[in-house]
């Protein structure tokens, strides 16, 4: 019975410390601090052409708005081929701002096309892509125009 005493004396010292434990409360610097991310909001992700004519205006824009908590870095856009150049604004777009990738496609190549373009940014999900598409058409060739002096 004399050595029951001190064993029951220590378990129940030790259930105390070990609840104590647990029921401290927490600091808040050791709080897990919950990480923001920027967010960008397209109002489309596919801009189409259309039928254009051979050799038109390139240039078409993707406008997007940092929806997030955190300044939206785009640190790297890829066309999926040479034909199709992506450029992006190299400074940090805060929360609430908008901005725009400008896409330049080689116009001067005939037939439909279907392209990607893949942006690397600091969102959650780093990797996005963006597609343009349309149709290049030749350009209408001029007929030979008939002489005035040809006797009508």
């Amino acid at each position: 019975m004399k050595k029951l005493f001190p064993l029951v004396a220590v378990l129940i010292l030790s259930v105390n410390f070990l609840n104590a434990q647990t029921d401290a409360p927490i600091k808040s610097d050791e709080v897990e601090e919950q990480k923001s991310y920027p967010v960008m909001e397209f109002e489309s992700v596919v801009v189409d052409y259309g039928v254009i004519e051979q050799d038109s205006d390139p240039y078409r824009y993707f406008e997007f708005t940092n929806t997030g908590d955190a300044p939206l870095i785009i640190t790297n856009a890829k066309g999926s081929c040479g034909c199709t150049v992506p450029t992006w604004p190299k400074e940090a777009i805060a929360p609430g701002e908008t901005g725009q990738i400008k896409v330049r496609y080689a116009t001067n190549r005939l037939n439909k096309f279907t392209k990607s373009i893949t942006l690397t940014t600091n969102e959650e999900k780093p990797s996005r892509k963006l597609t343009i598409k349309g149709e290049v058409k030749p350009k209408p060739t001029e007929e030979a125009i008939p002489s005035s002096g040809s006797g009508f």
